[in-house]
């Protein structure tokens, strides 16, 4: 699968507002320049409330998932989501299926699915509960 098919599977539109956490020198570059070029825009990188989308990269070594998905959801707009990426099997930092959903859990939020965006990097879609959104 290429990037471009990757990023092509998330849903995002141009105009949205996505913001960046956790990059490093591993990410998959060619899927993030395809995330820009489908938003039409850079990524955010800093802080800012309201933003329609975060693209969270995780890795096992970076700690408890539930700490990332409480701090990716900060920024987030009511009906925003987060795309947790994390390695895929067999690739270092590979996180197990069922961290990730007691990660999401601990956090109060819920995991939608999965989608395989490039040969190194899964993601899955995270999602505040119904009830929590407007």
């Amino acid at each position: 699968m290429s990037a471009a098919e990757g990023a092509d599977l998330l849903g995002l539109t141009p105009g949205m507002m996505v913001e960046e956490v956790g990059w490093d020198e591993d990410v998959d570059a060619d899927l993030r320049d395809d995330i820009m070029d489908i938003i039409d825009a850079d990524m955010v990188e800093e802080s800012l409330e309201g933003v329609d989308a975060v693209v969270l990269w995780w890795r096992d070594d970076d700690g408890d998932v539930a700490d990332g998905l409480v701090e990716a959801m900060t920024d987030l707009a009511p009906n925003g989501y987060i795309w947790l990426f994390t390695p895929k099997v067999g690739r270092t930092g590979f996180i197990e299926a069922s961290d990730l959903a007691e990660g999401a859990v601990t956090a109060g939020l819920s995991l939608t699915g999965s989608v395989n965006v490039s040969p190194d990097w899964q993601a899955t879609k995270v999602v505040r509960p119904k009830s929590h959104r407007r």
